[in-house]
């Protein structure tokens, strides 16, 4: 596994539809399911990995807030969302996301026409990463591999990025 993100999900075979909407993932996954709802596993200072340092131009070791929630239907794990806030955006324009909860951070990102979205970058995972670790944690039968995007929005040149692994039960979804 290659610890590169790619700008280009072709090989994605039957996620691939999954991984390129540019849309609200939270959206789709609100109109596709009756039950659907957030949990928030975790919001703590922390070391973001060292690809989302380079991502976010962070300095190794620098904290940030991170966030992490399922995106659940009823019962089932859909997806797994990682979130890295610089501190500086904190006591900037990220503020009010600190107090999310349980509420779903794609609804503030799609809301706002001031933020803007990069482009996407895809990654293949296995056990090897640790978002594919903390993603495996909340599936009974994990596969070898899962499917992960992930985007950096901004608001005022302060950077939020966002990473979403996709668990095996959203492809039932229509």
């Amino acid at each position: 596994m290659s610890t590169d993100w790619l700008t280009s999900a072709w090989q994605a075979g039957a996620w691939r539809h999954w991984l390129t909407d540019r849309g609200s993932l939270t959206r789709r996954l609100q109109q596709s399911c009756p039950d659907f709802r957030v949990i928030r596993l975790k919001q703590l200072m922390g070391k973001p990995n060292l690809d989302e340092c380079g991502t976010l131009a962070l300095f190794p070791g620098r904290l940030a807030m991170i966030r992490e929630v399922l995106l659940m239907n009823a019962d089932s794990p859909l997806i797994f969302a990682h979130s890295v806030i610089p501190l500086s955006g904190l006591i900037g324009p990220w503020s009010g996301l600190a107090g999310l909860g349980n509420r779903p951070l794609g609804a503030a990102l799609f809301t706002n026409p001031r933020i803007q979205r990069q482009a996407l970058q895809y990654q293949h995972l296995d056990r090897r990463h640790s978002l594919y670790r903390d993603a495996a944690r909340h599936l009974n039968a994990p596969p070898r591999t899962l499917w992960a995007r992930r985007s950096l929005f901004a608001l005022h040149n302060h950077p939020i990025l966002v990473t979403e692994v996709f668990l095996p039960e959203t492809l039932q979804l229509k």
